[in-house]
Order: structure tokens, then sequence, then C-alpha cells
């Protein structure tokens, strides 16, 4: 068994994954795909699509369950995953990428839910495992991570603003947030918030600290769903909310104060990955619809079938190609998290991130343009896909972040390049010398 373009063959992986792979392919394809016009249409519309989640998606998680596909983004160092490498959950994730509104959640892997279980499976305390982990690896509550801010520059992490003051027992937090995925879900429970405790510390990464905050606590207030071009996701949702004087136990720390950058840095690097793999889910998916249509004998223009057109056919070469090379990417980065832990990895990580979010877009494009003015429309999820597309390119640190980071990288390497021509320079004018003797 291999992926669809065979650069990995699954028989040389885990009897274990294998199995699951096989069921989770099974399960996007037979189950989650069929089931997205019926979440539409139990969605709605008007108020209610904020009050109630669909019902097939909670028929969906407990089909997932009984398959064992549960939890399967927790890699093998925690015990309350399933076992699995980071390479095998890539490929999982690039099947739940192909019905990404509906497959990751049935699975219980979908974000933000993923990262903040990674922040208390690591960092978190027994008592903060027994109350908030639980429920979540149970798939009974949802939860969202309170980060950005608009006032400023949320890309650079260390401009964020929201007060977190010790008030004896208690932090009072103060702030402003707004693209908080998952804060409009009625299932979310709790927020993990980032904020600083000592904004004056002379380091810039340790004036920041991330508090755990149940959802009912008073003094909080969501304004509003932010709108993805047009797309507002409901019921989760990306919302901006008002901290205003909410109160905490100091208990609900995290890790402690002023290591706040800490936990952020440990939680991204693994789910970077997960986002990129579900790109290529989409990818995939997006290919074959524009296959699908440019083959269809009704659709003629100039005499010839769609698919007989030069451009149409450079236009699936093209794709084909880039899915594959950022594959590879993802796949290579996933690899060497496996060996060296995510900072071991931030070069291959930084390069997927970068490479797989514009690659979707310029796959989803091409199925657009295929498609003519349907693929404008809800008649095909390509719509939908570009939206998500065109959002990965700022979720986990915009592009040209994680550009300048790689840039820096190899940057590092100019003092032994240098040193290495000027090698090469002396002894090539040594045989030039030794040649006219």
């Amino acid at each position: 068994m291999a992926t669809n373009s065979s650069l990995v063959d699954i028989s040389k992986l885990s009897p274990k994954f294998q199995a699951l792979y096989a069921k989770a392919k099974d399960f996007v394809e037979n189950e989650c795909i069929p089931a997205e016009p019926v979440f539409y249409a139990q969605l709605g519309q008007g108020v209610n699509r904020w009050k109630v989640v669909p019902p097939v998606m909670e028929e969906l998680k407990a089909k997932a369950r009984a398959l064992g596909l549960w939890n399967l983004f927790l890699g093998q160092e925690y015990p309350e995953g399933a076992g699995l490498t980071n390479l095998e959950y890539a490929l999982i994730a690039e099947l739940t990428g192909r019905s990404p509104h509906l497959a990751p959640q049935a699975m219980n892997c979908s974000a933000p839910d993923t990262g903040n279980m990674e922040v208390f499976a690591k960092y978190g305390t027994p008592a903060q495992k027994a109350k908030w982990l639980a429920p979540l690896l149970e798939g009974k509550i949802r939860s969202a991570f309170a980060m950005t801010e608009p006032a400023v520059a949320s890309s650079d992490a260390t401009n964020i603003e929201t007060n977190i003051r010790r008030e004896g027992n208690e932090y009072v937090i103060n702030g402003r947030k707004w693209w908080i995925s998952g804060a409009g879900d009625p299932r979310c429970a709790v927020y993990l918030v980032v904020g600083k405790t000592d904004p004056h510390h002379k380091s810039i990464h340790k004036q920041q600290s991330l508090v755990i905050v149940p959802s009912d606590t008073p003094g909080i207030t969501v304004l509003r769903p932010m709108q993805v071009l047009g797309y507002d996701d409901a019921p989760e949702g990306h919302c901006e909310i008002i901290f205003r004087d909410v109160r905490v136990p100091v208990d609900n720390i995290v890790l402690g104060e002023g290591r706040g950058f800490e936990v952020m840095q440990g939680r991204l690097g693994p789910g970077r990955i997960h986002h990129c793999m579900r790109c290529i889910g989409m990818a995939e998916r997006s290919l074959e619809l524009m296959i699908t249509r440019v083959t269809d004998p009704s659709r003629r223009t100039f005499g010839k079938n769609l698919s007989e057109h030069g451009t149409i056919v450079q236009d699936i070469a093209m794709s084909r190609i880039e899915i594959d090379q950022a594959r590879y990417l993802v796949l290579g980065a996933a690899h060497k998290i496996d060996q060296a832990k995510a900072k071991g990895a931030m070069k291959l990580i930084s390069m997927a991130k970068i490479a797989t979010p514009s690659m979707l877009l310029r796959v989803i494009d091409r199925a657009m343009q295929a498609y003519g003015a349907a693929g404008l429309s809800q008649d095909t999820p390509l719509a939908f896909f570009y939206a998500q597309a065109r959002t990965l390119r700022y979720a986990d640190g915009p592009d040209e972040v994680h550009k300048n980071q790689l840039g820096k990288i190899e940057l590092r390497r100019s003092t032994a390049i240098a040193n290495k021509l000027k090698d090469q320079k002396a002894k090539a004018e040594n045989l030039i010398l030794s040649s006219k003797l």
C-alpha cells in the first residue's frame, strides 16, 4: 500500500499504522465526505448556527472512536496518545485534509484542540490534566487558544499586550483578542490565554505567561465571529473577545510565570506539520475534482473536450509536481521531528510551512478555473478550500516570519561557505602553478 503518489511505501511502516491508515482512508472517503452536505444542511441559517452542533458530527465521532481513529495526533512520548510517529500521523493528517471541516474533528484531531491538548499533556499539572485534558481527549468539550490581538502585530508574540496581574491567590486578566478559533462553539469550555505578567522583564521572552480560563468566567465577552473571505466557520468560528477583569486561581497558570513563550513554541512545532499535511489532502481532492471536470464529455469548448486543451493538461501536470514537492518537504519535516524534536527540525518546518499553503492555493485556483463560475460557488468545496488555504499563510506564523527565520538559518553557513571557497581557490591556484612547471 502506498500514498497517492507512491512517495512513501506504507508497507514498510508499522503494522499498527497500516491498519489505522486503511481505516482512516475508508472513513474519510466513505463516511466524512458523503456527510458534508448533511452537516451544512443541519447547520442551518441564522443564530441557531452558533447554538447547535450538527448531529451528524457526533455520529461521525462515535464511528471514528469505535474504529480506533481517535487522538491519533498525540505522539509516542505521550501515554494518552495512539503511539504513532510524527511521520505516521502526517500521512493520516493528509487523509483528514480531504474533508477538512469534518474528518479532523470527527477523529478528535482538529485544531485548536490538538495544540491545546498537547499543552496540557506536555506542561499541565495532574490537576490541570484531570480537569481539562481528560474531557478534551474524550471529545466532550472543545477549547480555544487566545493569543492574537487586534491592536498589535501579533506575528511577533512579544508584542502581546493583554495584562495578567496577580492579586493574592488570583490572576486578573484584561485584554482584547481576535481570530480566536473555536471560541464560538457551544462546546468550548476553556481558553488558553497568552498575556504579560511581567511587561518590564529584561528578557522580552520572559514577559509572557499562559493561563487557563474557563469560558464561563465572568468578565468574558465574545463580541463577534470574524469572517474569512465571507465564511464564518460556524459553529466553531474565529471570534473577537474582550477579557475585562477576568479572575482565575493562580493554580491556572501553565508551567509558571514568564514561561508563556516557551509553552507557545512547544505547542506550535508539530501542529504546523499537521496543518501542512491536511493542505496536501485538500490539494489532492482539488486535483481530483479538476480531473473529473475536465474529462466530463459534456464539457467541451471550441470543439474539444477540456482535457484536450494544452493549458489544462499543463495545469494538471504542474499541480501533480507541486503537490508531491510539498509532500516531500512535509514528510521530511515530520521525520526530522521524530529524530530531533521540533526545535531540531525548525529549518524543515519553516520550509514546509512556507511552501505548502501557497502550493495549495495554486492547485485550488487551477481547479476553480477549470470549473468556471461554478468553482466560485457553493456547488463545489473549492471556494471553501481556498478560504482555508489563504488563512494558513497567516496561521502559526505568517510566511514572512518563516522566511526570515529560514534565511537566517541559511546565513549561518556563510563563514563555512567562505572558507570552503577560499580553500578551493587556493587549490586551483596551486594546480595552475604546478601545471606551468
